[in-house]
C-alpha cells in the first residue's frame, strides 16, 4: 500500500445488490479506500475491524436489516461519520424519519445520476474534513484546558517553592506518559544542583542516565531540544523544554519516553511547551513570595535583636529614691518605636525625668530615640547640669538638622525635682501636659495641668521656651504620659463620663483624652500601680496603634 493510499479517507457501500456495489466500488475506488458489503451485518463486522468511515453509503432496502436501521447502528460509536442513503420512492416515510433523527446528512434515490453522486459525496467529504478539524481542536483546546487545571491545581496545593517544583514534574510526568521526567532550577543562567524527578511506577528501568548536554543547550538557546537514542537496547526519546518567565530561565525540564519508536507529535509537544509557560509563571511568583518570606525572616529577626537594644537603652531598673516611689512603663507599637522614657539620679543629688515621642513609628523611630536618648544623658552627665529649657534647647540644636531633613519631630517633656526642697521644674517641648495632684484632693477637683511649653524639637533650627516650676509635697503625685495613651480608644463604659454629656458621644468608644485619663486615675485601687492602669486601658483598646508610655513619681 502506498503512502497516497494511506493518506486515502475511508468510504464503505453497502448494498445487496452486487451489481450496485460493483458500479460504485468503480466510481470511487481512486479517490477513497473503498470497503464494500452486502448486507448490513457484514458491514458491520468491517466497521469492528476497520474502525471509523468518513462515508458510509447505503442502500435503504436490504434483507435482515434495513439501511435506516444500519446507520443508527453506527451513530453512537461513529458519530462524525457522514452517512448517505441510497432509496426508492417508497421508502420516503423511513427516510424522514431517519433524516430527523441525524442519522442521514443526504439522501438520493435510485436510478442515481453518478455525477450527482459524485457531487454529494465531495459535499459530504468536506463536511467530514471540517467536522473532524473542528472536533480535533475542540479536545486539542480540552485535553490543554484539562493539563492546565491539573497544573494549576497541583501547584496550588503546594506548600513551598520544592513542593510546587516536585508536583510539576510530577503532574507534567504522569500527564504524557513519561518514562521518567526531571527537572532542574536555575539560578543566574546556571543549572542548579538541586534535582526534581518522577519515574513511572510501572517502569522496570533503574539509574536511568540523563543527557546534561541537552541541558545546556536549552539553557543557551531557550529552546526546547528533541532527540533520539538507544538506551539498553530500547529506543528512548528525549524532549527537553525551558521554563521561561519575561525572558528569565527559571528551570529545565525534561521528559524521556523509552521503548517507544515514535518521537513525541507537534500538538503533544505544543502543549508540553504551553504547560511550561503557565508552570514559569507559577514558579517566577512562589520564588518571589519565596524570596519575600525570606527577607520578611530575616527582617524579624534583625527587628528582635533592635527591639532587645532598644529596650536596653531604657532604664531596666529604677532608682530607689527616699520619700518617693517611681514607676515607669513602656510598649511600643511595633517591634520598636519612637517612645522613651529617662530616670537619672544626679550625684548632687537631683532626680531628672523625662518622657519623649519620636513622630512616626518603627524602625525610623527608633533611631531618632535613640539618638535622643544619648544626648540627653550626656546633658544630664554633666558636673552641673543647666536647667531643664536649657537642656531641651542643646537637644533641639544637636538633632534639628537631621530631624528636619526627614520629616520628624520629638515632643519631650523634661523635668528636674530636687528632694530636698520639693521644687520641680520642668519644660516641655510641644508634649501632653504633665499631670500634678494630691490625693488629699477631692473627687471633684481637677489635676493641676502643668502648662508652661513650647513648640516640639526639629521644628525651627533654635528651640526657645521657659522652664515651669511647681512645689510638690508629700502625698503629690506626678504623671508624665505619651499621646499613646491618651490618644488611645476605650469604651465608653469605662469612661463612665459622669461630667459629659452623653449627647456628645457617638458610638460605644470614644479616645481616653487627658480628662478620660483623670477619671482613670480616679477610680484606681490605691496604691497606683502603672501596670495596671495600663492593662484597664489596652484591655478595651485592642489595636495598639501608638507607642505608649507613662512614669509616675509619687512623694510619700
Amino acid at each position: 500500500m502506498t503512502e497516497t493510499e494511506v493518506e486515502k479517507l475511508k468510504l464503505m457501500i453497502v448494498d445487496d445488490e452486487l451489481d450496485n456495489l460493483d458500479l460504485l466500488y468503480r466510481t470511487f475506488r481512486r479517490d477513497f479506500q473503498v470497503f464494500k458489503a452486502n448486507h448490513a451485518l457484514s458491514a458491520l463486522d468491517i466497521l469492528e475491524k476497520e474502525g471509523e468511515m468518513a462515508v458510509i453509503i447505503s442502500d435503504q432496502r436490504m434483507p435482515e436489516m434495513n439501511g435506516t436501521e444500519f446507520l443508527s447502528r453506527t451513530v453512537e460509536r461513529f458519530p462524525d461519520t457522514i452517512r448517505i442513503l441510497l432509496t426508492g420512492f417508497t421508502d420516503v416515510e423511513d427516510l424522514v424519519d431517519a433524516i430527523n433523527s441525524g442519522q442521514v446528512f443526504k439522501y438520493i434515490t435510485k436510478p442515481w445520476n453518478p455525477e450527482r453522486l459524485k457531487l454529494l459525496v465531495e459535499q459530504a467529504t468536506e463536511t467530514y474534513r471540517l467536522v473532524k478539524q473542528r472536533t480535533q481542536e475542540l479536545r486539542r483546546s480540552l485535553r490543554r484546558e484539562s493539563l492546565f487545571n491539573e497544573v494549576t491545581t497541583a501547584i496550588r496545593e503546594s506548600l513551598d517553592y520544592g513542593n510546587m517544583l516536585q508536583k510539576i514534574v510530577a503532574t507534567i510526568g504522569q500527564t504524557f506518559d513519561a518514562t521518567c521526567c526531571l527537572l532542574i532550577p536555575v539560578e543566574g543562567d546556571r543549572l542548579t544542583n538541586d534535582k526534581f524527578s518522577y519515574q513511572d511506577a510501572n517502569s522496570s528501568i533503574l539509574n536511568f542516565a540523563f543527557e546534561h548536554s541537552l541541558f545546556e543547550k536549552v539553557v543557551e538557546t531557550r529552546h526546547y531540544q528533541l532527540n533520539q537514542e538507544t538506551f539498553e537496547g530500547n529506543p528512548c526519546n528525549y524532549l527537553v523544554v525551558p521554563l521561561t518567565y519575561q525572558q528569565q530561565l527559571l528551570a529545565v525540564l525534561a521528559l524521556y519516553q523509552v521503548g517507544r519508536d515514535a518521537l513525541w507529535p507537534d500538538e503533544d509537544i505544543k502543549l508540553i511547551t504551553g504547560v511550561a509557560d503557565q508552570a514559569a509563571l507559577a514558579l517566577f511568583q512562589a520564588k518571589l513570595y519565596q524570596r519575600l518570606q525570606e527577607k520578611q525572616e530575616q527582617i524579624r529577626a534583625e527587628l528582635e535583636v533592635a527591639r532587645q537594644i532598644q529596650n536596653n537603652l531604657l532604664r531596666q531598673s529604677l532608682p530607689e529614691i527616699k520619700d518617693a516611689k517611681l514607676q515607669a512603663c513602656c510598649y511600643p507599637a511595633r517591634e520598636v518605636g519612637g517612645d522613651f522614657f529617662e530616670v537619672f539620679v544626679h550625684p548632687k543629688g537631683d532626680l531628672w525625668l523625662a518622657v519623649g515621642d519620636v513622630s512616626g513609628k518603627g524602625v525610623p523611630a527608633a533611631l531618632f530615640m535613640a539618638s535622643a536618648i544619648s544626648v540627653l544623658r550626656r546633658e544630664l552627665s554633666q558636673e552641673t547640669p543647666a536647667e531643664p529649657h536649657t537642656i531641651v534647647q542643646n537637644l533641639n540644636h544637636a538633632l534639628c538638622n537631621d530631624l528636619i531633613s526627614n520629616n520628624c519631630f520629638i515632643t519631650l517633656v523634661l523635668a528636674c525635682y530636687t528632694p530636698t526642697t520639693g521644687e520641680l521644674v520642668y519644660a516641655n517641648a510641644g508634649h501632653i501636659y504633665p499631670l500634678l495632684w494630691s490625693h488629699q484632693a477631692t473627687s471633684s477637683q481637677q489635676p493641676n495641668y502643668l502648662k508652661v511649653r513650647g513648640i516640639p524639637l526639629g521644628i525651627l533650627p533654635t528651640w526657645q521656651a521657659p522652664s515651669g516650676r511647681a512645689l510638690l509635697s508629700s502625698g503629690d503625685t506626678l504623671l508624665l504620659a505619651s499621646d499613646g495613651i491618651t490618644e488611645a480608644t476605650v469604651s465608653n463604659e469605662l469612661l463612665k463620663c459622669e461630667n459629659i454629656d452623653d449627647n456628645s458621644l457617638t458610638g460605644t468608644h470614644s479616645m481616653l483624652n487627658q480628662e478620660g485619663l483623670w477619671q482613670l486615675l480616679q477610680t484606681e485601687p490605691q496604691p497606683l500601680s502603672l501596670n495596671h492602669l495600663l492593662a484597664r486601658i489596652q484591655a478595651n483598646n485592642q489595636v495598639q496603634e501608638d507607642d505608649q508610655t507613662i512614669l509616675s513619681l509619687e512623694v510619700l
